[in-house]
């Protein structure tokens, strides 16, 4: 299951936890199931870091092969330009065919890294809005932790006493 999926989970744990008596916004839960379910979480967040580490790999890999037929492109322009110059009869046309297969190349090399550009900007922010949440979600996870310490729900062995109201 998606991690995002496991905090949505966990939230809704939350917010069907039933209130403590005479309080708006604390509650309670069983202790041992949300433990449970963090733990899984915990465990499941080191696969998505590891996808977005494949993701990153994959960008790499897609600048590196644009860099190369780039280079390429670049490199067969300049060598049809250079056998163009060297005939004589033709050495005006060629020079300006030379430039042109060189401005193409150039286009779609900058084509080619505008497209990688915009495939690793959109893989980087989803992975970003994926975090942002995740953080988000732990970050109300443990401030409500924090609440419920606060009340006493955290005591020990004294949580089964009542609640001193």
């Amino acid at each position: 299951m998606d991690p995002l999926d496991r905090i949505d989970e966990i939230i809704d744990l939350v917010q069907d936890a039933r209130s403590v008596p005479m309080s708006r916004t604390n509650f309670m839960f069983d202790r041992a199931e949300m433990i449970d379910r963090l733990e899984i979480l915990r465990s499941e967040l080191p696969e998505a870091l590891r996808r977005s580490a494949a993701v990153l790999d994959e960008r790499d890999r897609i600048v590196d092969a644009g860099r190369r037929e780039a280079d390429r492109i670049v490199s067969e322009g300049e060598a049809e330009h250079a056998r163009l110059v060297s005939v004589n009869e033709i050495t005006v046309s060629s020079e300006h065919e030379g430039a042109r297969i060189i401005a193409e190349a150039r286009t779609e090399a900058q084509r080619l890294r505008e497209e990688v550009d915009d495939y690793v900007d959109t893989a980087l922010a989803n992975f970003e809005q994926f975090l942002t949440r995740a953080l988000a979600s732990i970050e109300r996870g443990r401030d409500k932790m924090h609440a419920l310490r606060e009340i006493g729900t955290f005591q020990g062995e004294d949580a089964e006493r009542p609640l001193p109201f």
